[in-house]
């Protein structure tokens, strides 16, 4: 009996712990973002809505641009980065917020209009009014 009770405490301390570390996880991807809450960003003449989501937070930055192109205006504000791939940017961070498909099985997926796109942000036209997500999504 003792050593059930025994077993039982110590895996609901390794839960516990477990429990504390993944959410801890959620707050610590938002420890080095550029903006923490809804912002403002450029000056140009179009407006779109781009929202970030990472763990369980997310933002929604309006984004003023005179750009064509969503990849170009995001670079241009220093929202994203990343490197050139065999099928365009492959965005590394956005908004300060770190993914890596290699490291940890995370990518910036993105999608219009609460659709997933068919096209990269460096191909991705902009269109005033859209809604652009870009979300920390894990394959």
């Amino acid at each position: 009996m003792k050593r059930t009770r025994s077993a039982l405490l110590s895996l609901l301390a390794l839960l516990t712990l477990l429990c504390l570390a993944a959410c801890g996880a959620g707050e610590d991807l938002w420890k080095d973002a550029i903006h923490k809450t809804d912002a403002t960003v450029g000056t140009g003449s179009t407006e779109v809505t781009v929202e970030v989501a990472a763990g369980d937070s997310e933002i929604a930055i309006t984004l003023r641009t005179d750009k064509t192109i969503l990849g170009d205006a995001l670079l241009a504000e220093g929202l994203i980065t990343g490197e050139d791939g065999p099928y365009g940017l492959y965005v590394k961070t956005v908004n300060g917020i770190f993914a890596d498909y290699d490291t940890d099985g995370t990518y910036w997926a993105l999608y219009i209009d609460g659709k997933y796109a068919v096209s990269g942000v460096d191909t991705t036209p902009i269109e005033a009014g859209r809604t652009y997500r870009l979300s920390r999504d894990k394959g």
